[in-house]
């Protein structure tokens, strides 16, 4: 479902819904005697829906729940686009994600529709919603009828509105890495102080998940992709991201990747542009763009699954991407990768992997996207934040990279 839409209907259909609930409960509340010491969690869901990226900076979080609560049995809430990450993090067993599609407004309501069904039949007593002040998860939450409902609040500030409905407000601090956020949401599950976000200091850095191939998985697809691109065989291959995803204002400009592409190539390398299968266009423009060169393939919507892009991202020898999925996803393996920041900033988002290098020109207006203007950017397109990446200084950087490896 196009991105506007989603806030159209956040907006417009959400605030009414989160104060409707409010209401419901606030009454609840006061008929209802809700004893002051609860009893420790047994069924945690987690609502997790945005982008892929997320899931991976999630990890420390899972793991503070899984320590903390051993006992317990994790659920996590998710968009089905993004449940291959979550398989190969292997914190939640499969029978326990529920899964919603979001292609279309339809198939969304119908999957949260039977969701909030299974939560309340499983008997969820504590969610922990992820989401940065979308109104959808904490409607979901506050329909789930846990007991304990965690999420990020706005407190004093103007605006974010998502209802009064959760019994462990957390005030969300721009100044700190995502990762560490999430882990005050799990912190506060049980905490009784104000705010909730008291616990102890955490800093990082932390360890990326690992992927873990099968035996023989990585030679099988090498194989393949060798067989399918016999040109490159025997040169070191750099991969191009140039998508900016579901937000195009992140997207380092084409005619930059074009100059890179074009260098390396010289240098003798092989150039491979991944993406989704809406991103086959701009990978063909891109490959246009360099002659048509042999040695650069168009691998958007090649891979089958992210076990696929990540058996890839194991033999490759450099990744150059905007912010997005697959700058986050390749911490889980050991390939240098080049970074675009700006309209958002790497403090709150950028990936912990050792291997990964970040550009990021902090302009006065940088970042822009943020939780509070739900990631809408007030450029118009503009993003001199990126441009002013210079194509020279990312060149050097990919070379020192791949004289490294």
């Amino acid at each position: 479902m196009n991105i506007q839409i989603q806030k159209w209907v956040d907006r417009w259909l959400g605030i009414p819904c989160c104060a409707a609930l409010s209401a419901w409960h606030g009454t609840w509340n006061f008929f209802q005697y809700t004893p002051s010491v609860k009893p420790p969690p047994r069924r945690i869901l987690v609502i997790l829906l945005s982008e892929l990226g997320s899931l991976i900076l999630s990890e420390p979080m899972l793991c503070r729940l899984q320590k903390r609560y051993p006992d317990a049995t994790l659920y996590m809430l998710l968009f089905a686009r993004n449940r291959q990450v979550l398989d190969l993090l292997s914190f939640v067993q499969p029978e326990h994600i529920l899964a919603v599609r979001d292609d279309s407004a339809l198939h969304l309501l119908i999957d949260l529709w039977h969701s909030i069904r299974r939560m309340r039949t499983i008997g969820i007593d504590t969610v922990v919603d992820c989401e940065l002040f979308a109104r959808c998860s904490a409607i979901i939450s506050g329909c789930s009828g846990a007991l304990r409902r965690i999420g990020f609040h706005r407190h004093a500030q103007e605006g974010l509105y998502r209802g009064s409905f959760h019994t462990s407000p957390v005030p969300y601090n721009p100044y700190r890495h995502l990762s560490l956020q999430l882990i005050s949401l799990a912190d506060a599950i049980e905490s009784g102080e104000t705010p909730r976000a008291k616990s102890d200091l955490v800093t990082g850095p932390f360890a990326p998940p690992t992927f873990v191939p099968g035996l023989g998985e990585v030679k099988r697809e090498m194989d393949q992709l060798y067989g399918d691109y016999p040109q490159i065989v025997g040169k070191k291959m750099v991969l191009l991201y140039p998508s900016g995803g579901l937000l195009p204002i992140r997207a380092w400009p084409l005619e930059y990747f074009v100059t890179v592409a074009q260098a390396l190539l010289q240098d003798g390398c092989a150039i491979g542009v991944i993406g989704l299968p809406d991103d086959r266009t701009l990978a063909e423009a891109l490959r246009s763009a360099c002659g048509n060169n042999d040695s650069c393939i168009n691998l958007a919507g090649y891979t089958r699954s992210i076990r696929h892009l990540l058996c890839i991202f194991e033999r490759s020898d450099l990744l150059i991407t905007n912010d997005g999925g697959p700058g986050q996803v390749a911490a889980m393996t050991h390939i240098p990768t080049i970074v675009f920041f700006g309209p958002e900033t790497p403090l709150l988002y950028g990936s912990w992997s050792p291997f990964a290098h970040v550009f990021y020109t902090p302009l006065p207006c940088s970042p822009c996207l943020t939780a509070y203007n739900h990631r809408t950017s007030p450029c118009d397109g503009d993003n001199q934040c990126l441009k002013r990446i210079a194509p020279e200084s990312v060149l050097a950087k990919a070379r020192e990279f791949l004289i490294i490896r």
